[in-house]
């Protein structure tokens, strides 16, 4: 079988995969520009993709159109599709393998790999020409016209209701829902932070700091929002208090709904690297 970098080429074209290049290229440079990743699952929820696994062409293409700018610049553009990561492994799949290759970078082990795959994330991060790409290549940037949803996120939220409680209590008696191990202890409801704020469930374990956000099914979008926004929050105050104790202890927050996550809130969750559990319950 061809590999993807060998197949997918062509950037300007009206092949499909080539058009959802062309979409995928500005969602890659407003992660880049925010430091995130995106799982597969997520761009391809983004860009209205049924199946993640067809994102192979289109990222391949993106790859192919990098390589023919950093030669006509003369200046090497770092491969943006590496942010396009595995939810399990938190770094790209394999088919990514001769474009890192193709930059020099050599491996022997898995352990390796991924450490290559980190600091080359890094580098696509701190990159400072992606406007100049997306301007050469005739393109704009990625829009979400959700100002007037942010903006009533801003407001005060309404008080705890049943379906909330019920919720919450679900998801401290069943941390495997947050992808823990089945049988892990129960959380805490209600977990104080330094900030003054609570979190809804947090799961103080060995190897890991679980803190969860929970919205239940009724809950409106700009309270859905809302909860998108303290999961930052909760996640940087968490790690500041880590970092200043010498907890070395990893950190994860969830943001977990009892309906699914609004459409129009996707690029929003893509942008903040929040991940989202839906349907729970």
């Amino acid at each position: 079988m061809a590999k993807t970098a060998d197949t997918a080429t062509g950037f300007h074209g009206d092949k499909l995969y080539q058009e959802r290049a062309r979409l995928a290229l500005p969602i890659l440079i407003r992660q880049a520009k925010a430091g995130q990743t995106v799982s597969y699952e997520d761009l391809a929820a983004e860009l209205g993709m049924p199946n993640p696994r067809n994102l192979n062409y289109p990222l391949g293409c993106i790859g192919d159109e990098l390589n023919r700018l950093s030669k006509k610049w003369r200046n090497e553009i770092p491969h943006i599709q590496a942010l396009v990561v595995s939810k399990g492994t938190s770094v790209p799949g394999k088919g990514f393998d001769p474009f890192l290759k193709d930059r020099g970078k050599v491996w022997k082990t898995p352990v390796e790999r991924k450490a290559i795959l980190k600091t080359y994330i890094a580098e696509i991060a701190n990159y400072p020409y992606w406007d100049e790409v997306l301007s050469e290549l005739g393109l704009k940037s990625a829009a979400s016209k959700i100002d007037d949803i942010i903006d009533k996120a801003m407001s005060l939220g309404g008080g705890e209701g049943p379906e909330h409680k019920a919720l919450k209590e679900y998801v401290r008696s069943h941390p495997e829902c947050v992808g823990l191990p089945a049988g892990s202890c129960k959380g805490s409801a209600e977990a104080a932070l330094p900030s003054g704020d609570s979190i809804d469930v947090l799961f103080d374990r060995k190897d890991r700091i679980v803190a969860v956000e929970v919205k239940p099914a009724a809950t409106p979008i700009h309270d859905v929002t809302r909860g998108l926004f303290q999961c930052v929050k909760y996640r940087a105050v968490l790690q500041a208090r880590a970092d200043f104790e010498g907890d070395p202890r990893q950190i994860a927050i969830f943001l977990v709904l009892g309906g699914g996550l609004p459409k129009a809130l996707f690029a929003l969750r893509n942008s903040l690297g929040v991940v989202v559990f839906e349907q729970v319950g």
